[in-house]
């Protein structure tokens, strides 16, 4: 028997993107859909490599809804675990991108309580049901999805599946750094890999070497721990080391990169029944894929 899916637990919603560089959202005019949700991101990059996985969450039960659920089927992603929740309206995101390839979002609707509506009450069957759990900090922002979250985690860890955690801090859901900080660094013992950009890592650890700060992420309960460097590509430490160079880019927009990188690593992982010299293995395809998705002007 093969791998049963890794359970990717975290939000879906619709990116519409201005697809042309702009200096901020007064100056976009024209936007366009694309799939969005960090989480959501991972699990498609995952499935098109092959990776049984599984996304926990949900949507509104509205046209973007079924959109999203649409794409996520074509994609290959199962969705025992995701459902639509007809008392709540999609989230959108509403994307401009500056010529550096930044983007800058509006957010309009809750993707986190159609989360806690549609996995909320299965979570526990699916995580028991799922051989590792894949999750973000975006969970953790609020009081109810930070509890799902941890219970998961606790889970996980309960039945020995591996966890895997991309911080993918995003300050702005939070109401301090500190807070945001704290969180993700109790979420780091135990877990089987942690991927932190160069920034996250900084935060995390207060070490500015993105060497040293993998190191302490290590020290800290990572069984390992990879460090994204942008062009300069990334590095992993821990049970496992290896570094991989950055692949040339004709950069448009950023939107994806990190979860593009993640997929692609929580997919090999998942594919290799979770035997740790794949992570290595497969940092310098994750790296390629990284620089790909910043070639488009969606996530995936």
């Amino acid at each position: 028997m093969g791998p049963v899916p890794t359970l990717c637990l975290g939000e879906a919603l619709v990116d519409l993107v201005c697809e042309r560089p702009v200096a901020g959202l007064a100056e976009a005019d024209a936007f366009v859909p694309h799939f969005g949700g960090s989480v959501a991101n991972v699990a498609v990059a995952a499935a098109r490599i092959g990776a049984p996985v599984a996304l926990a969450g949900g949507a509104g039960e509205d046209a973007w809804g079924e959109w999203l659920r649409g794409r996520l089927a074509a994609e290959g992603v199962d969705l025992e675990w995701f459902a639509l929740a007809p008392e709540l309206s999609t989230p959108i995101a509403f994307v401009a991108v500056d010529g550096a390839g930044e983007p800058r979002y509006a957010i309009y609707g809750e993707g986190i309580e159609a989360l806690i509506v549609a996995a909320g009450p299965r979570l526990d069957e699916a995580v028991e049901e799922c051989d590792a759990l894949m999750f973000s900090s975006n969970t953790l922002a609020g009081a109810e999805e930070r509890e799902l979250t941890l219970r998961a985690r606790e889970r996980a860890l309960e039945l020995d599946r591996p966890v895997l955690f991309d911080p993918n801090l995003r300050l702005h859901r939070w109401d301090s750094a500190r807070r945001a900080v704290e969180s993700a660094n109790a979420c780091v013992p135990g877990a089987m890999l942690v991927r932190c950009n160069r920034e996250e890592s900084r935060m995390m650890t207060g070490e500015q070497d993105p060497e040293r700060a993998a190191q302490a992420l290590v020290a800290a309960g990572a069984r390992m721990a990879v460090v994204t460097l942008g062009a300069q590509g990334a590095l992993l430490r821990g049970e496992v080391s290896a570094d991989a160079p950055g692949a040339p880019a004709d950069v448009v927009s950023t939107v994806g990169a990190g979860d593009a990188l993640m997929g692609i690593l929580v997919g090999r992982l998942t594919l290799s029944a979770f035997y740790a010299p794949a992570v290595a293995a497969a940092l310098p395809e994750a790296v390629e894929a990284s620089a790909r998705a910043t070639e488009r002007w969606g996530a995936v």
